[in-house]
């Protein structure tokens, strides 16, 4: 089969794509089902797997991507026939429970990445646990691809561990960026007020027209003061927050006593300097979050299906053109979903 494959560890990552022409093709194994991929969507997690993840032990040349919708043509051992012939999308992260101890409370399960851990979607078919994807009937399979991961992430971020309300004020910092602008979607269809920063007053300017209330250039000093200045000195409920160490100060400056800092990835570093005494005194609430379960797939998915909220896709490629699609991801310079047409 035809492949986008990673041909070895290193940055920058997009000289080291190219197309196979030959890969094996995957076979189901009990429990999983085969899927004839339509539409695959590019992630920042594919950069961490072209450089090197830390802890994790990767073999090259790889397939990557962990967002994917397509047809499902083939089942294996335990899985329902009824499955062949269905549009499905993929929900990547896969819960690895961890060891029994009947004495303490068990741990929430570890993740095991498909596109990370595994080869992923970034090819003419993937497979996948028949527990990890939804029937989504006829949705455009570009748009299911580019919306799945993000999303996903952004809802368990918001509604899961931050409890987003209607009407509060939501900051969403690196607007552009894919789970930035899956939480600005939500974040509207919530009736919350958002509040955007970037270091890009293109990016800022087009959030505007996709119904930002507010946006704040990101210049490289502390933007927290204007913030607070949109919400009345008050401060904001909520920062939805993946870009980590060179904002986190502002951050953290621009909560709301009793105010929720939620956090799911660190693309400027993991190291940030932070205020103690602020959090202590303010009282304030600071998050981890990773991916999502099943249950929030669902509810979230239910959202695209029903056409209550869309993705926004900045370019659709070939995949032949997986080279640029990767530079354009590694430069960040798209604003939206980087999404490969296999169709």
């Amino acid at each position: 089969m035809r492949a986008i494959t990673i041909s070895q560890q290193g940055s920058p990552v997009a000289p080291n794509v190219s197309v196979a022409n030959d890969w094996k093709d995957p076979t189901p194994q009990p429990g999983e089902v085969l899927v004839r991929t339509e539409a695959s969507a590019l992630n920042h997690l594919d950069l961490w797997v072209g450089r090197g993840l830390p802890g994790v032990d990767l073999t090259y040349p790889r397939i990557g991507g962990s967002d994917g919708c397509g047809i499902v043509e083939a089942v294996g051992e335990g899985v329902d026939d009824a499955w062949i012939g269905r549009r499905v999308v993929l929900n990547a992260a896969c819960p690895v429970p961890e060891p029994s101890h009947p004495e303490i409370a068990p741990a929430r399960p570890d993740i095991r990445m498909i596109g990370e851990h595994t080869n992923g979607t970034m090819a003419a078919q993937f497979t996948a646990p028949a527990a990890n994807v939804l029937d989504v009937g006829e949705t455009d399979p570009v748009h299911a691809a580019a919306f799945a991961l993000t999303h996903l992430t952004a809802w368990r971020m918001m509604k899961s561990r931050a409890s987003v309300q209607p009407g509060q004020w939501v900051l969403i910092t690196g607007i552009g960026g894919g789970v930035a602008l899956a939480a600005l979607n939500i974040a509207r269809h919530l009736g919350c007020r958002t509040i955007v920063t970037s270091r890009h007053q293109s990016k800022l300017d087009r959030a505007k027209k996709l119904g930002a209330d507010h946006a704040v250039l990101d210049s490289g000093e502390d933007w927290s003061r204007q913030v607070r200045g949109i919400t009345g000195k008050r401060g904001v409920d909520i920062c939805v927050d993946s870009v980590g160490k060179a904002i986190h100060s502002s951050c953290i400056k621009a909560l709301v006593r009793g105010g929720v800092f939620v956090t799911c990835g660190v693309t400027s570093g993991f190291d940030p300097k932070t205020d103690l005494a602020r959090i202590f005194w303010n009282q304030l609430s600071v998050l981890g979050s990773t991916m999502g379960d099943m249950n929030e797939f669902r509810e979230i998915t239910a959202l695209l299906i029903s056409g209550a909220i869309e993705p926004v896709i900045d370019t659709v490629y070939t995949p032949d053109q997986a080279m640029p699609a990767y530079e354009r991801l590694e430069a960040g310079a798209q604003f939206g979903k980087l999404v490969i047409n296999w169709s």
